[in-house]
């Protein structure tokens, strides 16, 4: 199961190059943010303006590791739209990290015999099983999960599909990656893995996260990328 755990993750040698990539080579600036780090927390220095753009920047043999890198990519640009949830940032954040291991976009958790490659075969597991034990909260989840992993990343190749064969556009994501959100924060056992209020807060804002993971496709995935719908998205 995903959980909100990649600030958990972080280490030591994480936040020294957080506070590299935020002095800019700044003696004054670097003792500055150690002082920060110590009084006010990891979370307020992660969530320092300028820091994805910082470490996007820095030129050293340290890089970012991969949950370091994830969660201020998530974090900054979720900021940006004005979703302000820390715990909704560290699972989205957990989705990415997990869903970028090579096939398991397609699984509900790591070792799965199903693969899922439409949303309709989700649903349509949905209707069929008897959803109430765990994996009828991972399937209500992933419905959830695989939206926003392919609606949010991947929005010009569901624009492509769409003008070759009429594929569904991105409302359509939006509305089941809300509706498998929220069946999934009604699971008997969601409260009990505590995943409930984040898949509660992914409901309700789906279209804003979709929207902000768009964004982070076009800026920092693919930003070499030039297509007709992502220069209209950022118009």
């Amino acid at each position: 199961m995903i959980l909100a755990n990649v600030r958990g993750r972080l280490r030591g040698p994480d936040f020294r190059l957080v506070i590299l990539a935020l002095s800019r080579g700044d003696a004054r600036q670097r003792a500055r943010y150690e002082r920060f780090l110590v009084e006010q927390g990891p979370d307020r220095l992660l969530d320092e303006p300028g820091l994805l753009e910082g470490l996007l920047a820095v030129r050293s043999l340290a890089v970012p590791s991969p949950p370091l890198f994830t969660y201020v990519a998530v974090r900054h640009v979720l900021l940006a739209a004005g979703i302000v949830d820390p715990e909704l940032a560290d699972y989205l954040a957990a989705l990415l990290l997990e869903f970028g291991d090579h096939g398991r976009h397609a699984k509900i958790r790591p070792v799965d015999d199903e693969s899922y490659h439409y949303l309709v075969d989700i649903v349509a597991d949905l209707a069929d099983e008897d959803d109430s034990d765990e994996r009828g909260l991972l399937l209500r989840a992933h419905l959830g999960n695989y939206s926003l992993w392919l609606a949010g990343l991947f929005p010009d190749y569901i624009a492509a599909r769409r003008t070759r064969a009429g594929g569904p556009d991105l409302p359509y994501y939006d509305e089941l990656g809300r509706q498998g959100y929220r069946l999934a924060a009604e699971h008997r056992l969601a409260e009990r893995f505590g995943v409930a209020s984040i898949y509660r807060a992914a409901a309700a804002r789906f279209p804003a996260l979709r929207q902000a993971f768009n964004r982070l496709s076009d800026r920092v995935f693919f930003p070499d990328v030039t297509t007709p719908e992502k220069i209209l998205r950022n118009m």
